[in-house]
């Protein structure tokens, strides 16, 4: 469920006209709404309700100020990638002990700034990162909270870019060599071994693959306390899916996936984290792009939009699909044809759809791409010197512009010109 919906005919973010919004901003522009990223966020912390448990908004999806902001004063923590996100989640009022530092290439920069600045709790994925946080944490007198990621050798029937819970991938250490690699990280007097953690990939729309790999995770929970470690914790990372077609069937509930733990984990008397993200912010944000031109091709036609795979890379480096509908609600029985939806970025690849049913539109209509909100603004880039898509955000019948769009001059301004030029 989101809260994009047309209204008289209108297509509406919450209580405000997305016309009204392109009208203030320009487009191409994203637009968030508050009520369904809180709405999501409750979904999942009321599917843990009666289990010690946190919720932890994987930054990489979406990582706005504005939203990290709604999301912490409701109760979420984060899990970040990068000393950049931590940086970002700090500036947002987000406490480190509710902040997971995942990812396969810390450095000690990244270590030192989130020993220093406050952290829940690493998750590893490598000896040799185990031995560099080791070193820094006693360099600066201190011990930090680890878990390590094992790899279980589980397919989630994802797309290949996003699946990381396999044997090939490059995330976390075998489960077979997890007894080992304990042992050894035990021995480090920097770290202080708290739990599990485990992630097998993103846009899962099947509960199997979690059992599975939450099962095989249990079953180590055992076999490590035997050893002597006190595994109090258990980051069963996210990746739940997200409906990007209206048409297909639904992925699973939160709730569905809360059962699947409870039943799993929920005798082992640990604290659980998850860390969803696309599930939050998928559905909460839109693109909104501008028709430039509808051109009449040889056996095909073409709606050519001021958005671009700059902008929303997805569909280029996925194959992924956004609905995409108009801003203006068709009239009903208007006749509708295949058209192929494609961006002004001169590359081949920035074509968001091939042969989609749309109603008649011409130069000047807006559409907009639904299920925008997650890997979407984040992963945007200015090339061909395409200044970045501005952010909006709504609450109720307001909004705010949290991110502006750069101008030529911003852009060109920080580059520098060697004195020998």
């Amino acid at each position: 469920m989101d809260h994009f919906l047309y209204k008289d005919g209108a297509l509406h973010a919450e209580g405000v006209p997305v016309a009204e919004i392109v009208a203030a901003v320009g487009s191409p522009v994203y637009v968030y709404s508050t009520a369904t990223l809180l709405r999501h966020f409750r979904l999942f912390d009321e599917a843990l309700k009666g289990l010690d448990h946190v919720v932890c908004f994987a930054m990489k999806a979406a990582s706005n100020q504005a939203i990290l902001k709604t999301l912490a004063q409701a109760g979420a923590g984060m899990d970040v990638v990068s000393g950049g996100e931590y940086a970002r989640a700090k500036a947002a009022g987000v406490p480190g002990d509710k902040i997971v530092f995942s990812g396969v290439g810390k450095t000690r920069e990244e270590m030192r700034a989130a020993l220093l600045g406050g952290i829940r709790q690493f998750n590893l994925e490598s000896e040799p990162e185990m031995e560099r946080l080791n070193e820094v944490a006693l360099s600066l007198g201190l011990r930090a909270p680890v878990t390590v990621r094992v790899n279980p050798d589980v397919d989630a029937k994802t797309h290949a870019k996003i699946a990381t819970g396999k044997s090939e991938n490059k995330f976390g250490i075998p489960i077979a060599r997890a007894r080992e690699v304990y042992a050894h990280a035990a021995r480090l007097p920097g770290l202080d071994v708290v739990g599990i953690d485990v992630h097998i990939g993103s846009q899962l729309t099947d509960l199997e693959p979690f059992r599975m790999a939450y099962r095989k995770v249990a079953e180590l929970t055992e076999v490590l306390r035997a050893d002597g470690h006190d595994i109090r914790r258990l980051d069963l990372g996210g990746g739940l899916g997200i409906p990007y077609t209206r048409s297909n069937e639904a992925p699973p509930l939160p709730l569905q996936w809360g059962e699947v733990i409870r039943e799993e984990v929920g005798h082992l008397g640990v604290e659980v984290e998850i860390e969803p993200g696309r599930l939050i912010a998928g559905n909460a944000g839109i693109l909104v792009s501008e028709v430039v031109y509808v051109k009449s091709g040889e056996g095909r036609n073409f709606l050519i939009l001021d958005a671009a795979m700059n902008d929303l890379v997805r569909p280029a480096m996925y194959d992924a699909h956004h609905d995409i509908i108009p801003v203006v609600e068709p009239e009903t029985g208007v006749e509708q044809a295949p058209i192929d939806i494609v961006g002004p970025v001169c590359e081949s690849g920035d074509t968001f759809a091939k042969q989609r049913v749309m109603p008649p539109l011409v130069e000047g209509d807006l559409v907009a791409f639904r299920s925008a909100g997650a890997y979407g603004a984040v992963m945007a880039s200015e090339y061909n010197t395409r200044p970045l898509v501005p952010e909006v955000l709504v609450n109720g019948d307001q909004f705010a512009v949290i991110r502006a769009r750069p101008s030529f001059d911003e852009i060109i301004n920080r580059d520098s010109i060697p004195e020998w030029l």
